[in-house]
């Protein structure tokens, strides 16, 4: 599995010839740059310029499923489903979507544009053993520093990738979770048995 960061909440996760796009960015979006790459499913956690760009994915020849809320699907070897929670982003009530993916033996948890820290106890033990954890740190319409390294700690994840912040936030989060000299990497290639050996473990993918 390779996993590269293209911004905001975009990530790219490629593994044989299937590749996931998580959030993908719009030219309409106001706040980040949009991407341009191709995948095969794109899996929209919220209805906003910021995050819902899956026509930007849709480059060469694949032409991405796009997930977009609540509810189960399957796509060739990778399942993933859906939990709605509610949330308020860009002065607007509205559901976000949290997706657990499992994929190539590993499951991933992909917490999208999150704003309340306090998650649903049903939805919370259907995660199970968290392989890899995707969470927003920047403040404002999704989690503040502090909530985010808590819950990352709850959640018990062996790898946690933050996402959605400015340097300000990143500096912050490493402080908060004691790794402040990690540096970013460009791109994250991952098997089941490296992840099988982290415990909390942070990882900071470069865009």
């Amino acid at each position: 599995m390779i996993i590269t960061y293209h911004g905001g909440q975009c990530f790219k996760v490629s593994f044989g010839d299937t590749t996931l796009a998580f959030d993908p960015i719009s030219k309409q979006s106001k706040q980040f740059d949009a991407v341009k790459f191709g995948a095969d499913v794109a899996l929209v956690s919220l209805r906003h310029p910021d995050f819902f760009g899956a026509d930007q994915v849709s480059f060469g020849t694949k032409e991405p499923f796009v997930v977009e809320g609540p509810g189960e699907y399957e796509f060739g070897s990778v399942t993933a489903r859906g939990y709605g929670v509610k949330t308020h982003y860009d002065k607007e009530d509205r559901y976000n979507t949290i997706y657990q993916v499992r994929m190539e033996e590993m499951n991933l948890v992909f917490l999208g544009a999150l704003r309340d820290p306090e998650i649903d106890p049903k939805i919370l033990s259907e995660f199970g053993d968290i392989d890899i954890l995707f969470v927003p740190i920047g403040g404002g319409d999704v989690l503040e520093v502090p909530q985010a390294a808590k819950l990352a700690t709850k959640l018990e994840a062996r790898l946690v990738i933050p996402m959605h912040y400015d340097h300000g936030a990143l500096k912050s989060f490493l402080k908060e979770v004691g790794v402040e000299s990690l540096k970013p990497v460009d791109k994250l290639t991952l098997k089941k048995k490296d992840v099988a050996e982290m415990e909390g473990e942070v990882v900071v993918l470069g865009s």
